[in-house]
């Protein structure tokens, strides 16, 4: 209290300067601590290599070792090279030194590869005093690595300086923008990098082998650094589609698993996804998707996921989504509706015999007619729905209303009949319980045009994650599942938009720093999808 007995005035300049510093020290200790990660694996690796060559350990186990430990090197590499870039931009607000890592000496690029030289082009005026008197000193020359497809070559970007005879001042062009540190890559490359990883599932370690075979040898440390640039610079556009995608008012959800390397063994961890995806109500808003990790399926995640959003969510019947629909729950509680293809699948795996067929061990196959007769009463439901895809929400409603509804009604109470008739331990049964003691949410289509019968938008956009498991095996740690998310996220929104995933990832990284903050909607695929084919109408 000062001598009038005021309360002291808090300068909100220097408390929000204190703050952002705080932030900065917390990002610079963070890329400290995950550079340190990055060198103890590294070292491991080189130990286990080390061991392998000088024993002579060939077998096929050991060879899988040293795989496993090349995935948590190039995540733990990733993990500090997008804290780097994280600490350098919350430095650049504050006096806090930015933390720079140490990496080993680059080789240089192949020589064998083809050089084009792309010249900035100089003033043809002094700057300082506006003489045309110029005399050119040298120049600067930056090697990028750039590929066109089946086609490596090295693209040298040169800095003419000048000195100027009436004053003698020395200019030369800026450096171009490079979305990561150096400039080694370019963007075509880049996209490249991150959409197979990413989009075709190829772990950076069989990257870099296909690379050495085209005579471009490349080691695991720098493809990971560069995942790890990338993922920092398209941060801003990933916001962007998760705004897009809560801003909708109904949205699919689905989750899967994901295998997560742990220490001698592998757990379980779950990629939630959820989708907007208004095209079968007639609504012209972009389908896009947003992909979260977790190590754990309980159910604080979805509700951590949604925070702040309410509408329609179209799901499972799985019970990790309960918090959801908390009557209590703010800012409002979220209307379910249920999948009509996943309850149809539990009766059809009862009346295919085929099916049955396959997967046979020693039990005998037995085809359930009232599974035959559910299986064709949900089909004549679904045969009506697929004729109204596309039609507005009003439409959509009459329809159901007319034709719906009384199939709905009376597929309700055939199964009331006869699941009274049968015993509890039948599995027509528990396909029946699983309809009937959430009847409501199955039924919530038919009161809202805008509900689809099914959630397979959602299990559509799960379909390349349970493909490429096979591939790339397992994440490599937590960080590394997140990072995964967050990049399927901008591949999967690129292709329920119709686009070229690689193209445009190259593009957005050309463009994205330099491009102003209120004009980054430009880069989302939609967006980008809209100006490409305005050009040739222009053209």
């Amino acid at each position: 209290m000062d001598a009038a007995g005021s309360a002291p005035v808090i300068d909100a300049v220097a408390l929000q300067a204190a703050l952002n510093a705080a932030v900065a020290e917390n990002a610079r200790i963070n890329a400290i601590n995950a550079d340190l990660a990055a060198r103890n694996a590294l070292l491991e690796l080189q130990m286990e290599k080390m061991r392998r060559e000088r024993f002579g350990q060939s077998a096929e186990r050991g060879k899988l070792l040293v795989d496993q430990m090349e995935l948590h090197f190039e995540e733990l590499e990733a993990n500090a090279s997008e804290d780097e870039a994280v600490a350098a931009a919350a430095a650049a607000r504050t006096n806090v030194a930015a933390f720079e890592r140490k990496r080993p000496a680059r080789k240089p690029l192949p020589a064998h590869l083809p050089r084009e030289r792309v010249v900035v082009p100089a003033p043809c005026n002094c700057p300082a005093c506006g003489s045309d008197r110029l005399s050119k000193l040298g120049e600067d020359i930056t090697e990028t690595l750039e590929v066109i497809p089946r086609q490596w070559k090295v693209i040298q970007t040169v800095r003419e300086r000048f000195s100027c005879r009436a004053c003698a001042k020395i200019t030369q062009p800026p450096a171009p923008f490079h979305v990561t540190p150096r400039g080694m890559f370019g963007p075509a490359f880049l996209a490249m990098l991150l959409f197979e990883k990413f989009g075709q599932h190829q772990p950076l370690n069989r990257q870099r082998d296909r690379y050495a075979r085209e005579g471009v040898d490349l080691s695991l440390v720098t493809l990971a650094d560069q995942v790890g640039a990338c993922s920092a610079a398209l941060q801003p556009l990933y916001k962007l589609i998760e705004a897009h995608v809560l801003a909708a008012t109904r949205l699919h959800a689905d989750d899967t698993t994901v295998p997560v390397l742990a220490r001698d063994k592998t757990d379980t961890g779950r990629l939630w996804a959820y989708v907007r995806d208004d095209r079968p109500f007639g609504s012209r808003a972009p389908p896009a998707v947003i992909y979260h990790y977790s190590r754990n399926r309980r159910g604080e995640h979805p509700v951590a996921h949604l925070t702040g959003w309410h509408g329609l969510l179209q799901a499972d019947a799985y019970g990790g989504y309960n918090g959801l629909v908390d009557p209590q729950r703010q800012p409002a509680p979220v209307t379910r509706a249920l999948c009509w293809a996943h309850a149809r699948r539990y009766f059809f795996k009862l009346a295919d015999a085929a099916g049955q067929l396959k997967q046979r061990r020693k039990t005998k196959i037995v085809v359930a007619p009232l599974a035959v007769e559910a299986v064709r009463q949900i089909d004549a439901i679904f045969a009506i729905e697929r004729a109204i895809v596309g039609q507005s929400p009003d439409e959509r409603l009459t329809v159901r209303q007319q034709q719906v509804t009384p199939l709905v009604a009376a597929f309700h109470d055939w199964m009331v009949e006869h699941r009274g008739k049968l015993s509890r331990v039948s599995d027509v049964a528990a396909a029946m319980d699983y309809m009937l003691k959430d009847w409501p949410g199955f039924t919530a289509f038919l009161d809202d045009g805008r509900i689809c019968m099914t959630n397979n938008a959602a299990e559509r956009a799960m379909r390349g994650i349970a493909i490429g498991r096979k591939a790339w095996l397992f994440a490599g740690s937590d960080r590394g599942g997140q990072r995964a998310a967050f990049m399927f996220s901008l591949i999967a929104t690129a292709k329920l938009n119709d686009i070229d995933a690689q193209a445009w990832l190259a593009d957005v990284l050309a463009r994205i720093a330099d491009i102003p903050q209120h004009r980054l909607s430009e880069l989302l695929p939609w967006s980008w999808k809209a100006l490409r084919e305005q050009l040739p109408i222009a053209a």
